[in-house]
């Protein structure tokens, strides 16, 4: 196994745009943190009437949410987690912090997953259909390894080249940002709403945790675009389909959850976990247990449609 992930990762990176989307990925970075400081708005100090103004927004998010309609259900919640979150910091004298820092550009950064998810879907739609557009598929299988094995190797080579896109999106804007920002006054404390309370989490495994859970989202359509290279030997349709349920799956599902709760079993309610360590879920009942089986039911959905087909795919012609 280790043997053929070596070939498919050497594949991989003879190809020269595999270095133009690493590119690509690390300029996007540098744009983002060159716009936010030339023209982001910083404020360094802290406004001695803080408290003012953050009891004037729960007074205004108070009021804005009893006016909202009940079809407005996600976005009454998320204005219950800002209240929340501006209680906290009354109670606890834990002033907005305003200052734009390398830990504020990372999580910022967090944004740009889905363009390192597009170049992975890129790769995860062509490792498969390209060795039959290319006709290569007949010198693997003619070797003495069993075609799930082959399969498998490819799968873990582009989950591998995931994880790499994301060290690199991640160490890019750690790197950018604080030579750019700086590290602040050196509070590393993020406030995070979970389960309808506030809690308190240290910034740095805040963020490993949110770009781990925010990358969730891009394997499984990864997995989706790779199972439809497999089935259908057309790279084409696996990047085209695949792209456009990234760009606009979740946003569908959103508005579909506002008038009915069948939306929890779609794919896209439940690939945003960070909906249970920061924020409200997608749906009334959620949990994130629900969400985990239901990810675990699509991954194994597909995966049996890509190896049930190549195995007994016939290549002879």
């Amino acid at each position: 196994m280790h043997s053929l992930i070596v070939n498919e990762w050497i594949k991989i990176f003879k190809r020269p745009g595999t270095y133009v989307m690493i590119g690509l990925l690390v300029l996007a970075v540098i744009a983002t943190g060159t716009l936010n400081k030339v023209y982001g708005e910083q404020n360094p100090t802290v406004n001695p009437q803080w408290e003012q103004q953050v009891q004037q927004q729960i007074a205004q998010d108070q009021k804005q949410m009893s006016e909202l309609p009940p079809t407005a259900a996600t976005y009454k919640k998320n204005l219950q987690r800002q209240i929340a979150i501006n209680q906290y910091r009354l109670e606890h004298k834990i002033p907005p912090d305003n200052e734009a820092t390398g830990w504020t550009f990372i999580q910022d950064s967090t944004a740009l997953i889905s363009f390192a998810g597009l170049f992975t879907i890129i790769v995860a739609a062509g490792i498969v259909a390209s060795e039959f557009g290319w006709g290569t598929v007949k010198l693997l299988l003619i070797r003495p390894i069993k075609r799930s094995k082959i399969l498998l190797s490819k799968y873990l080579t582009v989950i591998l080249f995931g994880l790499m896109m994301l060290v690199i999106l991640f160490g890019s804007a750690a790197i950018l940002g604080f030579a750019l920002f700086g590290t602040g006054d050196g509070n590393t404390t993020h406030l995070a709403y979970a389960n309808g309370s506030v809690v308190e989490q240290n910034m740095l495994l805040y963020l490993i945790k949110t770009y781990f859970l925010a990358s969730i989202d891009v394997m499984m359509i990864t997995t989706m675009a790779f199972m439809i290279s497999a089935v259908f030997r057309n790279s084409s349709l696996a990047v085209g389909l695949s792209i456009f349920l990234l760009m606009v799956g979740g946003q569908i599902t959103t508005l579909i959850a506002t008038r009915y709760d069948w939306a929890k079993y779609s794919l896209f309610a439940n690939t945003n976990l960070t909906q249970y360590t920061d924020g409200v879920p997608l749906v009334e009942g959620m949990t994130v247990s629900f969400s985990i089986i239901m990810l675990l039911i699509y991954f194994l959905v597909f995966q049996l449609l890509a190896f049930g087909v190549f195995t007994k795919r016939d290549v002879a012609a």
